[in-house]
């Protein structure tokens, strides 16, 4: 693999910024194969190299996987014209990388959404073959009878649409609150669920996907590093 400079590469595979990882330089913190880095602006193989920063080894991925906790008002996409993307809120490194959201939240969902480069990945996870459970909590304008939640767990169709079915659990009766888990994601999916009942989804959380819960300790727009254990569990399906 080419070389890079030390900061690029470590501000694309740790929490830390380009301006963090040169103070850390600075203070002797930085080792590279056993060597203390001097400058930034030291170029190293990031493949084949060991870095350690403030005394903890750092993994270099050859591909990138985070977690991002999405708030309210960000859209879905790489770039848009008149709103802002969730790319807007990782740091440049990661932003030249490529980075992707695998899967989409309206701009007014919040919750779990995967920024990636990988597209491979992105889709063995959200192709509706693989069966990827995606978990949401969500608020609705009124109770769902028994009627329409049996609908809902046998495959309602919308616009003539068969959706495959879903599976509620009830979180709170007095307000109206619901988990739902699909493991498809048409277009405003949930919302048109309940809509077709004349229902309306007043708030929505993604709060897992497969088997990977949102780390509850990340708030609104922060975001971190996917472990490999949780790209394993990722694909997993409850």
């Amino acid at each position: 693999m080419a070389l890079e400079r030390v900061d690029k590469i470590l501000a694309s595979c740790t929490l830390y910024s380009r301006k963090e990882i040169k103070k850390q330089i600075q203070k002797g913190a930085v080792l590279a194969d056993g060597s203390v880095v001097l400058s930034p602006e030291q170029k190293y193989d990031p493949l084949d190299t060991v870095f350690v920063v403030d005394g903890a080894k750092v993994q270099y991925q050859k591909q990138v996987y985070l977690m991002l906790n999405k708030p309210r008002g960000y859209v879905s996409a790489t770039e848009d014209r008149r709103e802002k993307t969730v790319l807007e809120l990782v740091p440049p490194e990661l932003r030249a990388r490529n980075l992707f959201p695998a899967g989409r939240l309206d701009k007014d969902t919040t919750g779990f959404i995967l920024l990636t480069d990988d597209g491979i990945f992105a889709h063995e996870i959200l192709s509706p073959k693989h069966h990827v459970t995606k978990t949401y909590h969500l608020t609705a304008a009124r109770t769902i009878s028994p009627a329409e939640w049996q609908q809902m767990e046998q495959g309602m169709s919308i616009d003539g649409t068969l959706l495959l079915p879903a599976s509620l659990s009830l979180l709170d009766e007095t307000m109206h609150a619901y988990e739902i888990r699909i493991c498809e994601g048409k277009y405003h999916q949930i919302k048109r669920m309940f809509s077709a009942f004349g229902n309306r989804v007043l708030t929505l959380r993604r709060v897992a996907i497969g088997g990977v819960p949102l780390d509850e300790t990340l708030a609104e727009g922060q975001w971190r590093h996917l472990t490999a254990e949780e790209l394993l569990k990722i694909k997993e399906s409850e």
